[in-house]
């Protein structure tokens, strides 16, 4: 009797049958939103007409790349995705991975679970309940900041109509929503390194300072580092609902993004050959940020994604 050969890959699908049946519906949502709609990056290089479509529309190659370029408006926008992205990454990064720590040293499991549901609750809010506190508590008339730095006999600040206030505002608020949520798995990280490292260093004298040190963050440093991959990869990707909620005339100057300038120019206007061009190359920039760290981590670090 002919034995099953085990190695093939036929065998291996059909053992892993019932982990691919649960796999399915995510593999089907990357193909329909993900992986055919890339047919639409060819009216980057055409002169999109929605009556034509995209065989009847004129190629016209690089045409609309130039002419973002060659903008008054390119390097406004550019400037304006990556000083919020840097900004974003630079405070909203490590502030997961101290909070992750501080819930660490929490004893007691009760106060310990009260305080990690607490700080990831503001994920779930939608960025029009987001916007509408923002806007509300910076308020000149009845906003709590502005109430709180009253008492210090300052006058009231209207941050939404000036544009220096923008970017601290929305790193501000991005970190509050964002912290509890992304120190999720560095938690669980943590909760894998080996406990008798931690009763070794204290026989040996060790100060919980010193633990973090030498212990904690080296056993979770692979974890941090594919995080901080992800997070370079995505640092033009900055939320356009939100920053389209807050923005105004008044501040565009440094709330107008790459993301809400294609939203006026193919949503708004109808350019969808121009906007189509736009995001593409704010897509291809994310993926070279994603490469190039990517190689540098796995060149000193030895941790990369592939």
């Amino acid at each position: 009797m002919k034995t099953k050969n085990k190695s093939t890959i036929f065998y291996e699908m059909y053992r892993s049958r019932y982990l691919l049946l649960l796999f399915l519906p995510c593999l089907i949502y990357y193909i329909l939103f993900r992986y055919v709609p890339m047919w639409g990056i060819l009216i980057s290089f055409k002169d999109f007409k929605p009556f034509i479509g995209f065989a009847g529309s004129r190629w016209v190659g690089l045409m609309h790349f130039r002419s973002f370029f060659a903008s008054p408006d390119a390097w406004r926008v550019i400037r304006n995705t990556v000083q919020l992205g840097v900004y974003s990454l630079i405070w909203g990064f490590p502030f997961p991975i101290l909070f992750a720590l501080l819930l660490n040293e929490i004893t007691q499991l009760k106060y310990k679970k009260v305080a990690q549901t607490v700080s990831y609750m503001p994920h779930f809010l939608s960025a029009v309940v987001v916007s509408g506190m923002i806007l509300t508590f910076l308020s000149p008339i009845r906003g709590i900041i502005n109430q709180m730095i009253g008492t210090f006999g300052v006058e009231p600040i209207n941050f939404m109509s000036q544009a220096k206030y923008f970017r601290t505002v929305y790193v501000v608020s991005d970190i509050w929503q964002e912290v509890g949520w992304g120190a999720i798995i560095y938690i669980a990280a943590i909760t894998n390194v080996d406990a008798q490292l931690y009763e070794a260093a204290m026989i040996d004298g060790a100060s919980k300072w010193r633990q973090i040190c030498s212990i904690t963050l080296p056993c979770i440093a692979p974890t941090i580092a594919t995080m901080l991959i992800l997070r370079t990869g995505a640092i033009l990707e900055v939320g356009l609902e939100k920053i389209l909620l807050l923005q105004n005339p008044a501040i565009y100057e440094s709330a107008d993004v790459i993301a809400t300038y294609v939203y006026r120019q193919g949503i708004v206007s109808g350019n969808m050959s121009y906007a189509s061009a736009v995001g593409l190359f704010s897509a291809l920039a994310n993926l070279a940020l994603l490469l190039t760290t990517n190689f540098l981590s796995k060149k000193f670090s030895e941790t990369s994604l592939f």
